[in-house]
């Protein structure tokens, strides 16, 4: 019973922002149109469209990017904060945003006669400006129940592809191994 209640909320969760949205941009749209004493097909559209993008244009120039500028200035200050903070920050964006640093999970087999294999994710292929000779890749082996992990150089030879999703590759190895694979089908 638990199961399906959590089910029920979760569909809320993506139902009401949806339905919410479009009823607002449907009541905006019979407003708009009512407004004028002429028939004029689509004006409400053309508003809803300009109306979003302005709100968008004044979130971005007029809230968000002050704000980001005077953290910018703060952290400038602090040198040693601002490697901790962008370190973070791209480490948070690899796992909730747009940047996707762990796409690819593999098997890392450290020694050469060695039959035990690591777990980890290839995290850079171009290693040229770091001057690191061709045939290596940077591999991040994350840490059990940790969010801290080891990066190594590694050449290509020692590296076995893992044909799973990397979020379940991940939360196998957060889980140190206890946790459920889902399989995709």
């Amino acid at each position: 019973m638990k199961k399906i209640i959590n089910y029920f909320l979760q569909g809320l969760l993506y139902i009401v922002p949806i339905y919410v949205t479009f009823y607002v941009m449907f009541w905006t749209f019979k407003k708009i149109d009512g407004l004028l004493p002429f028939k004029f097909p689509g004006l409400g559209v053309i508003v809803i469209i300009a109306l979003v993008t302005f709100i968008g244009f004044i979130g971005t120039s007029i809230i968000a990017t002050p704000i980001n500028a005077f953290f910018s200035k703060m952290l400038n200050k602090a040198p040693l904060l601002k490697t901790i903070y962008s370190s973070v920050k791209d480490l948070m964006s690899t796992f909730v945003g747009n940047k996707k640093g762990f796409k690819q999970a593999v098997f890392v087999r450290l020694f050469d006669n060695s039959t035990i294999e690591r777990i980890g994710f290839i995290t850079n292929e171009d290693l040229s400006s770091l001057n690191i000779n061709k045939g290596r890749v940077l591999v991040y082996i994350p840490h059990s129940y940790n969010f801290s992990g080891n990066l190594f150089a590694v050449e290509r030879k020692y590296i076995t592809p893992i044909n799973a999703p990397s979020s379940e590759v991940m939360k196998l190895i957060v889980s140190g191994g206890v946790s459920d694979f889902n399989e995709i089908n």
